[in-house]
């Protein structure tokens, strides 16, 4: 049989860690799972690049025991770029996208190519392959184990070697039949959320209830109680900020009460009136209620709390004289990530409607925006003071494309493995230091006159 030498050996040869040198005696013995190699279907000759050569068919397998070599470290050398590397894969072992390889196709390529595997993620490949009854890899779980570029957390692959085998079922979700009320929820959740379909499915059967999405549900839950009371307290349900009993609230960020810190997280609880709870209800609901049962309570209360901190620390330097309130930072950043995620993934996501979708999502946040900087600067009754800032918007838009499109990329990754993630997070904590300082000296410094404190 005729195979490809040099050039598609090295691409295989950079997939990661150390060499494992097969001999040649031992060839026709196979190692992966106790199976003989097969001839791939999927590499033709010269398919790799390269000149042609023959090599002689293996010996015939013996009764007699054989020991694997040794595990010998491999020389440093570059490494493919992730998106080659899946390309690969995909291509030569899983070309029509089931999600799975078989052994024989795998162990054949390995033994063609003398693949080169870190003796540990050997060892747990090895291990999934002969606990699998039905002589089938998940291919996710093979790209995670063998790319040193891959950043993939193991912890579901070393459950699913711990119970024996791992079963993941072929069809499409949207072909399942008989699912109840919730299951109906959760995959559409996994529809709307992930881009592909084997991390939807892998999801939509690895889903518990426990722990429920709590975080999104209890903010909302806050704002509406904490509207609800001022709202009966003020007898004021549209336009609340215009009411002079309004901003003596401890909840409120005024400029006059800086040193207060827990007031440029409390705005949120706060909002101009029933127009824009609404709007920030609604979408916290039908957004963040799904990010949250996907990616988890801490990543998204972490997202979420950021947009609303940089929201407040932003009034603070670009309206130095302005109050705040309402949790837009916090809700911004939540869209802004999950559209950012729809865009960049457009053509993996499969929820109904998503170009109608995304256009109304940008109509209405736009004029959410508009209908803020003309309370800002056309107040349509007499004030007392400046009405809320409009720069949390922003400052949450900013927080969603950076750090947020980083956390709906990574579902099931580790976000410290990531260079990016640092990067960004070093931005961040860049940005709340400068923010902490002005706050302490610019005002004084520049003479700026803030409104009285109510």
């Amino acid at each position: 049989r005729s195979l490809a030498p040099a050039p598609g050996a090295r691409l295989l040869r950079e997939w990661s860690g150390a060499r494992f040198p097969i001999a040649p005696q031992e060839r026709g013995a196979g190692w992966l799972g106790g199976c003989s190699p097969a001839p791939l279907p999927a590499i033709a000759p010269g398919a790799l690049g390269g000149e042609q050569q023959t090599r002689p068919p293996p010996p015939p397998a013996s009764d007699e025991p054989r020991s694997r070599p040794p595990l010998q470290p491999a020389s440093p050398g570059r490494y493919m770029d992730r998106s080659s590397l899946l390309q690969l894969i995909q291509e030569q072992l899983d070309p029509d996208n089931t999600g799975f390889i078989g052994v024989e196709t795998f162990a054949s390529l390995v033994h063609s190519h003398e693949l080169p595997l870190d003796p540990a993620k050997l060892e747990m490949l090895v291990a999934l392959a002969q606990s699998n009854d039905e002589g089938q890899i998940c291919y996710q779980e093979l790209v995670d184990l063998v790319s040193n570029i891959s950043s993939k957390r193991s912890s579901s692959f070393k459950r699913a070697i711990a119970n024996g085998q791992r079963a993941l079922p072929r069809d499409v979700l949207l072909d399942e039949t008989g699912l109840g009320f919730y299951k109906r929820f959760v995959r559409y959740v996994a529809y709307e959320i992930l881009p592909c379909e084997m991390d939807r499915r892998w999801y939509f059967y690895q889903h518990r209830t426990c722990p429920p999405p709590i975080f999104m549900a209890a903010v909302t839950l806050t704002q509406i109680i904490v509207f609800l009371c001022y709202g009966a307290r003020l007898n004021r349900w549209v336009l609340q900020t215009y009411h002079p009993e309004y901003m003596k609230s401890p909840l409120v960020y005024h400029p006059g009460h800086r040193a207060r810190a827990w007031r440029f997280f409390t705005y949120m609880f706060m909002h101009v009136g029933l127009e824009q709870l609404g709007f920030n209800a609604l979408l916290q609901l039908m957004i963040g209620v799904p990010l949250e049962m996907v990616h988890g309570i801490l990543r998204i209360s972490f997202l979420y709390l950021a947009g609303v901190l940089a929201g407040s620390l932003t009034v603070s330097i670009t309206d130095m004289r302005a109050p705040l309130v309402g949790g837009s930072g916090g809700v911004y950043a939540l869209c802004s990530a999950h559209l950012a995620n729809v865009v960049m993934n457009w053509a993996g996501m499969r929820c109904p409607y998503k170009l109608l979708r995304m256009v109304l999502a940008l109509v209405c946040m736009s004029s959410e925006v508009g209908r803020a900087v003309w309370l800002r600067f056309s107040p349509p009754l007499a004030a007392s003071g400046p009405q809320p800032s409009f720069m949390a918007h922003l400052a949450g838009a900013i927080v969603g494309i950076s750090m947020g499109l980083i956390i709906l990329r990574s579902y099931e990754e580790n976000l410290q493995d990531q260079c990016v993630w640092w990067v960004v997070l070093l931005s961040y904590a860049t940005f709340l230091v400068f923010a902490v300082f002005w706050n302490i000296f610019a005002y004084d410094l520049l003479g700026t006159q803030i409104p009285p404190p109510p």
